[in-house]
């Protein structure tokens, strides 16, 4: 017999189980009935109308979608609320109509044709004027239709709803791709690969290194759909630079006899090298498109070497991001740059890597990157040290069966984002049906990611011979070999995305709760019993399961743009027009940098498969120790600082500072221009920079980014000068 329980608001026994069209198992929710109620104009009449219901239904079997849709309309019309009945039954068969669209090729490719700016926006990296982003988006579209079907309707429709969001649906799961990665450069420089038709040997030279290394990101990232990053490249590169230091120095003994002087010949040539192969990298990246139509999202990490060829390298990334790309010195969108701060090694004035960090400061006060990563604190929030994949994807620290600690090779097999303010309107305020309504979104995440690893376990090493083969996931599998081998014992990673929870404590606390501790801690609440189910399910199913602070670029519109359609426009939530970033502050608020920072600092220990914190601040070219002293403060408090700063310039007249948010984008506020060809205009659209003129983002985004106060004062400026 059936479990059953008694509703202890109206007396009724309901059924605990549901069974839905396509046979998937969920928790029975009296909620869901209670919302369509109300839409139906008949909240007063609830008790009534239930109470018949389900004395209707026979509650000792299992109760079916169908059978529960027939009972509801008959029930309706036994108690004569035709009308109420027949919308009912219009807007469910609306709802299949819609359906039978998203997964109909022909009206999507419409949409993509009509420049449906939800579709060509969505990616702010993509250029869609182009042909082969065009043909990418073109593709993109078939597979989201094909990838609908392909995954069970439950999950399908509760992405289509917006309950979740299942990201990369243009690629997966169409294609069993994987997601993010650190690339193992280190092995495959040192032990060669092969790409296309060339077998290609360890470089003997820090250009040769750099060139192949942007083939290998051109290839990885044709190869799979999220960003690769290039941990700790100082060190990597550094031997290939000593191969040069050892040629010039067999140079200098032909022409100079003095030992002393043939190394400072050899330093002087090698330094050029270096700085000529950083510079011949990042030109390479910002031009590379990869086969999905745009330039790879890639990130360098760096800033833990210590040697003086480390050191250079790390001078050199900083240097050439400084002077700017091409004739009018635009700041480089791609790769990010994430520099390491340490203790001991580059913190204070007195270690020996301080004038890094201080080149580093004046790198970030003029081209907003590189963003921060306080070494100590990422150990003690991931468990061990390691950039982050792509823009904020971090991996836990693992050790293989030797015992030994790997994170280069490791890769992200994909994201499933919640809708946490939904859940709070569905709840009508009630604590207890919020917690309930939790718990089934967790069960519908657990179902889609689990589909997610799946699908990635039907790849070949073929398909990807670059990542399976050739060594960019640190093991170079056989072509009979599965690719779960890269995969299991939690060596892959799979996350559970959130975002909104200033909005969720907004629904229960009133928009200015941040210093609300009883609201703190309810947000948080939400974000560590996140975290313990995928404890649970990285137990249970055997890859590493992590809670994962989405990026949401386009997802901020997406989410808020269907919760105003379902709820209309709620003040401080969907009036917005956009949904705040995982644990963010709010962005219209002016707080201090250091109250910003305590604030979120809590969150990323449960959230620790990804996370970023940003301030807001003005001009900092004149005093770089301002920003500075926010790095240093925050050093022991987070993980992975970001910098927000106007850099936006008009090559027509002159100005440089923050163009004026319009409705059409962005424009010189001295002289309205908003030519890209005569400006720069970045902005950071969410983990990554991004060029708004060039390319376009999505509406929400837009007003968000308008939005975003200042944490600085330019008396706070003033104060460190």
């Amino acid at each position: 017999m059936m479990e059953v329980r008694k509703h202890a608001h109206i007396g009724l026994i309901l059924p605990t189980k549901f069974i839905k069209r396509d046979g998937s198992e969920m928790p029975f929710m009296l909620y869901k009935l209670e919302y369509i109620l109300d839409k139906l104009g008949l909240s007063e009449q609830k008790e009534e109308i239930l109470g018949v219901l389900f004395t209707s239904i026979n509650i000792d079997e299992v109760i079916h979608a169908d059978e529960m849709r027939k009972s509801f309309v008959q029930t309706l019309k036994d108690l004569e609320y035709t009308n109420e009945a027949q919308k009912y039954t219009d807007i469910f068969k609306e709802n299949e109509v819609k359906w039978a669209k998203q997964t109909n090729p022909t009206d999507r490719l419409n949409r993509l044709q009509a420049q449906d700016p939800a579709l060509v926006h969505e990616n702010a990296n993509k250029d869609s004027n182009v042909f082969n982003t065009q043909r990418d988006l073109t593709a993109g579209t078939v597979g989201k239709t094909l990838g609908l079907k392909m995954m069970p309707e439950h999950i399908a429709k509760a992405h289509l709803r917006g309950d979740i969001h299942y990201h990369d649906l243009d690629y997966t799961p169409w294609s069993p791709m994987t997601n993010c990665c650190l690339i193992d450069f280190k092995e495959m420089l040192t032990n060669g690969f092969k790409i296309g038709n060339a077998e290609v040997e360890s470089p003997h030279s820090i250009q040769t290194a750099t060139a192949q290394m942007a083939q290998i990101i051109a290839n990885v990232a044709s190869s799979q759909y999220g960003g690769c990053s290039a941990d700790r490249v100082d060190e990597v590169l550094e031997p290939f630079a000593m191969r040069n230091y050892q040629k010039h120095i067999k140079e200098a003994k032909d022409y100079i006899d003095d030992p002393v002087k043939q190394k400072e010949f050899a330093k002087k040539r090698t330094k050029k090298d270096i700085y000529d192969a950083m510079q011949g990298l990042e030109y390479e990246i910002n031009t590379l498109f990869s086969s999905q139509g745009q330039t790879p999202f890639t990130t360098l990490g760096f800033g833990l070497g210590t040697s003086w060829i480390a050191r250079e390298i790390q001078k050199s990334i900083l240097n050439i991001r400084i002077e700017g790309l091409g004739r009018e010195k635009r700041t480089a969108i791609f790769p990010k740059l994430v520099f390491t701060i340490k203790k001991d090694l580059n913190l204070k004035p007195n270690d020996p890597n301080y004038d890094i960090k201080e080149l580093a400061v004046k790198c970030a006060t003029q081209r907003m990157y590189p963003d921060v990563l306080m070494y100590d604190k990422i150990k003690e929030i991931t468990g061990s040290f390691k950039a982050p994949m792509g823009c904020r994807s971090f991996l836990q620290g693992w050790k293989d069966d030797k015992g030994k600690e790997v994170n280069s090779g490791r890769m992200n097999l994909g994201v499933v984002t919640v809708n946490l303010p939904r859940i709070a309107l569905q709840s009508q305020g009630d604590v207890a049906l919020f917690w309930s309504i939790f718990s089934e979104r967790m069960k519908l995440a657990e179902d889609a990611l689990v589909f997610k690893v799946k699908r990635t376990l039907d790849a070949l090493p073929e398909n990807a011979p670059i990542l399976y083969q050739y060594g960019a996931f640190g093991k170079r599998l056989a072509a009979t070999d599965s690719v779960n081998e890269l995969f299991k014992h939690e060596r892959a990673t799979v996350s559970i995305g959130y975002i909104g929870l200033y909005e969720v404590g907004t629904y229960f606390f009133g928009p200015n709760w941040e210093k609300n501790q009883q609201a703190h801690d309810f947000t948080l609440e939400i974000v560590k019993k996140m975290k313990n189910y995928c404890d649970s399910w990285s137990s249970k199913y055997d890859y590493h399961f992590s809670v994962y602070s989405t990026p949401s670029e386009s997802l901020t519109d997406r989410f808020c743009v269907l919760d105003t359609q379902k709820f209309g426009k709620i003040k401080d939530i969907t009036d917005k027009e956009y949904y705040t970033n995982s644990f963010h502050y709010d962005v219209r608020k002016h707080p201090t940098p250091f109250e910003k920072l305590t604030f979120e600092m809590d969150y990323p220990k449960y959230a620790s498969g990804g996370f970023i914190h940003y301030c807001e601040y003005p001009n900092l070219r004149q005093n770089p120790k301002a920003l500075e002293a926010v790095w240093d403060w925050a050093y022991d408090k987070v993980g992975y600082l970001g910098t927000n700063t106007p850099i936006d310039h008009c090559y027509k007249c002159g100005f440089q500072g923050e163009f004026k948010a319009t409705e059409r984008g962005f424009e010189c506020p001295d002289c309205g221009n908003h030519d890209p060809k005569t400006c720069d205009c970045v902005k950071r659209t969410c983990g990554y920079l991004g060029n708004p003129l060039q390319r376009p983002m999505v509406h929400g985004r837009h007003v968000e980014i308008a939005s975003r106060a200042k944490n600085m004062t330019k008396g706070m400026v003033k104060e460190h000068d």
